[in-house]
C-alpha cells in the first residue's frame, strides 16, 4: 500500500473518482484530512536491449486504499532500503543494471520520500485509513487522503473529552413578564433580517451533552456512526493524531515539523463542496456564502451557530464579537452625529468665533516666521475658527463621558454574550487541553540534549530521540537558553519604537522646512495657504509611513516571537499579539499624540522663540487651536488605514498570492498527461490552490486599532464611530467572503473566550478616559472659556474672550534680523499680539506668565482629576450593575447539572435492573435441572462477572438488547 501497489493483487483496477470529491474512491468513506506534497521522480537508466527492472513507482493508475491493517508485504522504509542494497550486492552482474550516483537534489527528494513513507506507515498503525494516487508524472503535486474510522474517532473523542449529544433533552426556561413580550416583538420585527439557514426544530428544548465515553456509549444519541461526529470534529481528531505522530527520520515531531522541512507542502481539512456551483445541492459552505458571505446580505444578522459549526468555536467567537461591536457602534454613531449637528447649529451663535471673524476687531498678530513673514490680522483665520467650533464645543465633553461608559457597557455585554454562547455551544466547564510543544521548541530542546551529551552517531541520535519522546516533560529550556532571544527582543523593540518616533520627528521637520520655504514664495496665493498645504501633505506622508511601518512591524513581531522559542502555540500567539500590538499602537498613534499634547507647547514667545535648526522655529498651532488639526490628523489616518490597509490590502494581497502561486506551479511543473487526473478537479485540488489560514491575529488587530481610534481621541472627532460603523458593515462581509471562498478550511479550535484580546480592549477603555480628559483640558479651549465666563467676564458672557487670550508684545524688542522685511501692513505697528497668558510689555514682570495662566492651568489639572474619577466611578457602577453571567443562563447551567445527574442515575438503574433480570432468569433455568440450561447460566455468569464477583460494563450488551 505504501509503495503504491495493492498487496497480493497484480492486476490494476481503478475506481471512478468520487462525484462529490469529499469521499474515497468507494464513495463511502469520507475524506477527513488531506496531505499535499510535491514530488520529483528520478527516472532509472537502462542499457539498450537488456532486461529492464520493474520501476519503483508504477506508471499505471492505481487508487490506493488502506484499511489500516498491517500485512506481510508491508515493511518499514529503512528495511526496504536495506533489502534493496543487499539485493544489489548479491546480484552485481545483473544485466541492464547501471549503478548511478544520486545528485544532491535527488538525494534530498529520496530522503523526503522515505520520511513520507514512514510517516504514513505510522498513521496506518494509529488506525487511520489512507488513499493515495500514483505519481504518474516526472514531477507534480500528489495528495494523501485520510479517513478516520469509527474505532479511531471514538477512541480519540474519549481522550480529547469532546462533548457529544446524549439521548436526553430538557426544556429551557424562558424569560417571563415584560422581557418575554419585548423579546417576541423584537423577533417579529427582525424576522426579515434573519438569515435563511436551518434552525433547530424546537428552540425551547436543548440536548444534554456529555464528554464522550466508550463505556457509556448507550447514553449517546447514535443514529448513524458515519454522521454522529460532524466534519469539523472528525478533522479536529485527525489533526490531533497528525500532530503527535512522529518519525525517526530527522527526528520529526509531527506534521508541523514535516511541513517546515518541506516533506509535505500542506495539511488541511476539506471544504464541504463548491460555494457557487450550478447544481441544486445545498451544503453548509454554499449556505454560508448565500446568507452570510455576500455584500448583498449586509443588512442581515450573522448565522453565528452555523459559522461555529463549520469553522469551530474560535472563529465563531470572533465573528460574534465583531457583530456585537458593530451593533454597539450604531448608538455611538447616532450620538456622534447629534454632537456634530449641535456644533453646526450653534456655530452662528458662538461669540468667540464671531469676534475672531469681525473685521472691526483689529487684532494685529506677530509674524509666523522670521524676516520673510509679515504681520497679519486675526480675522484672516476666520474659517479655521468656525471649523474648530464643530468639534470644540460643550457637547464634546458629554460625548467623551458617553463613550467611556459605552466602552464599559460594550465589554460587559460581550462577557454576557460570551457566557450565553458558551452555554449553548457546550463550552461551560471546558478544560484547557494539554497542548503539544511547537516543532521549533522540540527541535531546540533536542539540539540542546545532543550538544550536552556530544552524540554524533546516527544510532545514538535515534536512541536519544526515543528517550526524548518519553521524557520530554522533564526536559525543558531554561532561562539561560532564552537570554539571547530576550535580549534581541528588548533591543529590537526599543529600536522599532524609536524608529516610529523618528518618523514623526521627520514629518515635523518636513512641516517646519516646507512652511519656511513656502513663506519665501512671491506668489500671494501660495503664501496665504501655507498652513493648509503643509498640514494636508504632512498628514498624507504620515499615513504612508504608518502603512509601511505597519507591515514591517508585523513581520518583526513574528520573528522576535520565534527567536524566543515559546513552548506551545497558545504562548506563541499571546506573545506575538502583545509585541505586534505594542509596535502597531505606537506606530498608529505617535503622530496623533504629538499633535494633541506636544505641538505648540514649546514654541516660546516673540523675541525668544525656540529653534529646531538654525533659523527654523518650532511649529505652533493654528489661531483656533490644535484641536482642528488633531481632528484632520485622526480622520485621515483612520480612514486611510481602513480604506487601504483593511479593505484594499485584504482583497488584493490574497488574490495576488493566489495568482503568484498558480503561475509558479505552472512554470515549475512539466506539461505531461496525467492519467490519474480526473476530468473535473476534485475538492482537494480546489482547496490546495486556496490561501492557507494563518490565524485570527490580523483580523483582531485591525479592529482593536480601530477601537482605539473610536475611544482614545473621540473628543476631537465625534464622527469616528460613524466611519467605523460604515467600515465594519463592509468588514464583516469581507472577512466572511475571505473565509468561505479564499482560504482553506481552518482547523476547528474549541475556545471559551477571546483570550488576551479582552484584556487589551479593557486596557484601551481605561486609557481612553485619561486621554480624553487631557484632550478636553489641554488641547481644546473648553477650560479657558469656562474660566473666562465664570471668573473674568464682567457680564458672565463670552464677549471679550479673544482679547483675553491674546498677549501684547513690543515689536521694537524683536531680535535683529528677525523683523519683517518690506512689510506691506497698512498701518504702523507698535505692538503685535500672540496667543498666550503673559504679562504685557508695560508690566514690571514683562512677558512672564500671568496670574490667569496659573489659574487656567490649575483648572485644567482639576478637570482632569474630576473627569477621570467621575468616569471611572460611573464605569465601575455600570460594571457592578450588569452581571457577567445572565440570570437565565446561570439558572440553566445549574439545571443542566441536575438533569445530568438524574439522567445518569436513571440509566444506571435501568442497566442494573436489566442485569438482575438476566441473572434471575438464569437462576430459574438452573433450577429446572436441564444440562443445557445449567451450561447457559454458567457461561453467562462467567462472561458477565468479574473474578471478584462485581459486574463488568454492560454497554455493548445493553445496546444490543
Amino acid at each position: 500500500i505504501i509503495n503504491n501497489y495493492v498487496e497480493g493483487i497484480q492486476t490494476v483496477v481503478r475506481d471512478k473518482a468520487s462525484p462529490s470529491g469529499l469521499h474515497f474512491r468507494d464513495s463511502k468513506r469520507k475524506v477527513d484530512y488531506v496531505l499535499a506534497y510535491h514530488y520529483r521522480k528520478r527516472l532509472a537508466r537502462h542499457v539498450t536491449g537488456a532486461a529492464s527492472l520493474e520501476p519503483r513507482h508504477g506508471s499505471s493508475s492505481v487508487a490506493l486504499v488502506s484499511n489500516g491493517s498491517t500485512g506481510k508485504g508491508r515493511a518499514e522504509p529503512q528495511q526496504q532500503q536495506d533489502d534493496g542494497q543487499r539485493a544489489l550486492q548479491e546480484w552485481p552482474g545483473l544485466p541492464g543494471l547501471e549503478v548511478m550516483e544520486l545528485s544532491p537534489l535527488d538525494t534530498l527528494e529520496e530522503e523526503r520520500r522515505l520520511q513520507r513513507e514512514e510517516y504514513e506507515h505510522k498513521l496506518l498503525e494509529a488506525g487511520l485509513e489512507i488513499e493515495k494516487d500514483p505519481e504518474n508524472k516526472s514531477q507534480g503535486v500528489s495528495f494523501v487522503r485520510i479517513h478516520a474510522p469509527w474505532q479511531v474517532l471514538s477512541r480519540e473523542a474519549e481522550l480529547l473529552k469532546i462533548k457529544m449529544p446524549t439521548k436526553k433533552m430538557y426544556e429551557i426556561t424562558e424569560e417571563k413578564g415584560i422581557l418575554k413580550t419585548l423579546n417576541e416583538i423584537w423577533c417579529k420585527l427582525s424576522e426579515p433580517l434573519q438569515p435563511q439557514v436551518p434552525q433547530q426544530e424546537n428552540t425551547k428544548m436543548k440536548t444534554l451533552s456529555y464528554p464522550f465515553s466508550r463505556e457509556k456509549i448507550y447514553l449517546y444519541n447514535i443514529k448513524d456512526k458515519d454522521t454522529f461526529f460532524d466534519n469539523a470534529t472528525r478533522s479536529r481528531i485527525v489533526r490531533e493524531i497528525l500532530k503527535r505522530t512522529s518519525t525517526k527520520a530527522r527526528n520529526s515531531m509531527g506534521i508541523g515539523t514535516l511541513i517546515a522541512s518541506n516533506v509535505y507542502d500542506a495539511a488541511y481539512p476539506l471544504h464541504d463542496g463548491e460555494y457557487d456551483g450550478q447544481n441544486d445541492d445545498i451544503n453548509e459552505r454554499k449556505l454560508l456564502y448565500q446568507e452570510w458571505a455576500r455584500y448583498g446580505v449586509f443588512y442581515k444578522f450573522q448565522p453565528i451557530d452555523l459559522i461555529r459549526k463549520y469553522f469551530g468555536e474560535k472563529i465563531g467567537l470572533y465573528f460574534a464579537w465583531l457583530g456585537l461591536y458593530t451593533e454597539f457602534l450604531i448608538p455611538s454613531s447616532v450620538v456622534g452625529i447629534i454632537v456634530f449637528l449641535y456644533g453646526c447649529i450653534t456655530i452662528e451663535s458662538d461669540i468667540p468665533s464671531k469676534e475672531m471673524c469681525d473685521q472691526r476687531n483689529a487684532f494685529t498678530m506677530c509674524p509666523l516666521c522670521d524676516k520673510f513673514c509679515d504681520y497679519w490680522n486675526l480675522s484672516s483665520a476666520c474659517a479655521t475658527a468656525r471649523a474648530s467650533h464643530l468639534f470644540d464645543n460643550p457637547a464634546t465633553v458629554f460625548f467623551s463621558i458617553f463613550m467611556a461608559l459605552w466602552a464599559t457597557m460594550f465589554l460587559e455585554q460581550w462577557k454576557r454574550l460570551q457566557m450565553r454562547l458558551s452555554y449553548f455551544w457546550d463550552l461551560t466547564g471546558l478544560e484547557e487541553e494539554e497542548e503539544h510543544p511547537r516543532p521549533e521548541y522540540e527541535t531546540k530542546l533536542l539540539q540542546k540534549k545532543l550538544k550536552n551529551k556530544n552524540i554524533t552517531t546516527e544510532i545514538l541520535s535515534h536512541l536519544l530521540f526515543y528517550v526524548f519522546c518519553l521524557q520530554n516533560e522533564k526536559e525543558k529550556l531554561t532561562w539561560n537558553d532564552r537570554v539571547p532571544g530576550y535580549a534581541a527582543n528588548f533591543g529590537l523593540i526599543l529600536f522599532m519604537i524609536m524608529l516610529a518616533f523618528s518618523a514623526v520627528f521627520g514629518v515635523i521637520v518636513y512641516r517646519i522646512t516646507t512652511a519656511a520655504a513656502l513663506s519665501f514664495s512671491t506668489n500671494e496665493t501660495t503664501r496665504s495657504n501655507v498652513r493648509v498645504t503643509v498640514t494636508a501633505t504632512a498628514v498624507i506622508i504620515n499615513l504612508v509611513v504608518v502603512l509601511i511601518l505597519d507591515e514591517i512591524y508585523g513581520a518583526v513581531a513574528k520573528w522576535l516571537t520565534e527567536i524566543e522559542i515559546p513552548k506551545t502555540e497558545k504562548t506563541f500567539e499571546e506573545r506575538l499579539i502583545l509585541k505586534a500590538f505594542l509596535l502597531k499602537f505606537v506606530n498608529s498613534y505617535a503622530s496623533i499624540f504629538y499633535v494633541a499634547f506636544f505641538k505648540g507647547r514649546f514654541v516660546g514667545r516673540p523675541g525668544r522663540y525656540v529653534y529646531v535648526f538654525e533659523g527654523y522655529r518650532m511649529e505652533e498651532c493654528a489661531p483656533g487651536g490644535c484641536l482642528m488639526e488633531l481632528c484632520i490628523q485622526l480622520s485621515i489616518i483612520m480612514l486611510g488605514k481602513q480604506l487601504i490597509q483593511n479593505n484594499l490590502f485584504e482583497i488584493g494581497i490574497p488574490k495576488l498570492k493566489k495568482l503568484f502561486r498558480k503561475l509558479k506551479d505552472e512554470r515549475t511543473e512539466v506539461k505531461e498527461m496525467d492519467t490519474n487526473q480526473s476530468k473535473d478537479p476534485q475538492q482537494w485540488d480546489l482547496d490546495y490552490i486556496l490561501e492557507p489560514f494563518t490565524g485570527l491575529t490580523p483580523e483582531y488587530m485591525e479592529m482593536i486599532i480601530q477601537f482605539g481610534f473610536v475611544t482614545l481621541f473621540v473628543a476631537s472627532f465625534p464622527l469616528a464611530p460613524v466611519f467605523a460603523l460604515l467600515n465594519n458593515i463592509i468588514e464583516v462581509r469581507l472577512d466572511a467572503k475571505k473565509f468561505v471562498t479564499e482560504l482553506r478550511r481552518p482547523d476547528t479550535v474549541r475556545e471559551k473566550d477571546i483570550g488576551i484580546w479582552y484584556n487589551i480592549l479593557s486596557g484601551i477603555g481605561k486609557l481612553s478616559v485619561i486621554i480624553n480628559a487631557f484632550v478636553i483640558a489641554v488641547t481644546s479651549d473648553f477650560i479657558p472659556r469656562l474660566m473666562y465666563q465664570y471668573a473674568y467676564s464682567q457680564n458672565g458672557t463670552m464677549h471679550g474672550f479673544i482679547n483675553h487670550t491674546l498677549s501684547y508684545f513690543n515689536v521694537s524688542q524683536l531680535k535683529a534680523g528677525t523683523q519683517p522685511e518690506n512689510s506691506l501692513f497698512a498701518q504702523e505697528v507698535a505692538f503685535c499680539r500672540f496667543k498666550d497668558y503673559r504679562e504685557p510689555p508695560w508690566s514690571p514682570h514683562q512677558y512672564e506668565f500671568s496670574k490667569q495662566y496659573w489659574a487656567v492651568l490649575s483648572a485644567r489639572l482639576a478637570f482632569v482629576i474630576l473627569f477621570q474619577n467621575l468616569v471611572m466611578f460611573l464605569s465601575v457602577l455600570v460594571d457592578w450593575m450588569i452581571p457577567d453571567i445572565p440570570k437565565d443562563i446561570s439558572e440553566q447551567i445549574k439545571k443542566e447539572k441536575t438533569v445530568l445527574v438524574d439522567f445518569f442515575l436513571k440509566e444506571e438503574h435501568e442497566k442494573l435492573k436489566l442485569i438482575e433480570s438476566f441473572i434471575t432468569h438464569d437462576k430459574r433455568k438452573c433450577r429446572s435441572g436441564t444440562k443445557t440450561r445449567r451450561t447457559r447460566a454458567a457461561s453467562f455468569s462467567q462472561c458477565h462477572r468479574s473474578p471478584k464477583g462485581s459486574f463488568t460494563s454492560f454497554s455493548s450488551q445493553h445496546t444490543v438488547v
